[in-house]
């Protein structure tokens, strides 16, 4: 009898010290992962076309990005987030150009564009009639990420990838924003 009682309190202190570990174990492996925290953004405008060619062997949806940053190009912001699991990830680049070439873009993507927004982000325009997820300004002067209301958002594709129930639950988009008086085209595409 005291035998089993001492095998009993034995299992008990194990199935405790295991339980323990396994916690404290899957506490330390996701620190860990996670150490890092939120992806770090790309700022550095000299990348541009290392993540370029990196996302377009990934079939990332940036065709309508410039092959290279143009040599008239000023003011030249990048913003780039490869994302991590199934964090959304997304790439941005900003730049003056000569009001003949703005002019130029704007005619080219315009006809193309299979919806138009003026100013905001991608919280306001889904959120809209018709509405699909567009962009933050993430290469903006502000910290709100907002396109002032200057900037035409052209979005070239969006598809929805989301279940039913859950609609841009997963899903891309991608286009440009084009602010004429201020001669800047801000080229970006997302996924999540």
């Amino acid at each position: 009898m005291k035998r089993s009682y001492l095998v009993k309190i034995a299992m008990i202190v194990l199935f405790s010290l295991g339980s323990l570990g396994v916690v404290g174990g899957s506490f330390f492996l996701r620190k860990a992962f996670s150490s890092s925290g939120e992806p770090e953004v790309v700022t550095d405008a000299s990348r541009y076309t290392e993540i370029l060619n990196t996302l377009l062997s990934k079939d990332y949806k940036i065709k309508h990005f410039p092959i290279q940053v143009p040599n008239d190009a000023k003011d030249v912001r990048i913003a780039y987030s490869p994302g991590v699991l199934q964090g959304g990830s997304f790439f941005q680049v900003r730049m003056k150009q000569s009001p003949q070439e703005v002019k130029k873009l704007l005619s080219q993507y315009k006809p193309v564009a299979k919806r138009e927004f003026r100013g905001g982000n991608t919280n306001e325009h889904i959120n809209l009639e018709n509405g699909v997820p567009t962009t933050f300004f993430y290469t903006g002067d502000e910290s709100e990420e907002s396109f002032p209301p200057s900037y035409e958002i052209l979005v070239l594709n969006a598809e929805d990838r989301g279940t039913p129930g859950f609609k841009w639950n997963h899903g891309s988009s991608y286009g440009v924003a084009i602010d004429s008086s201020a001669s800047e085209i801000v080229y970006w595409a997302e996924q999540w």
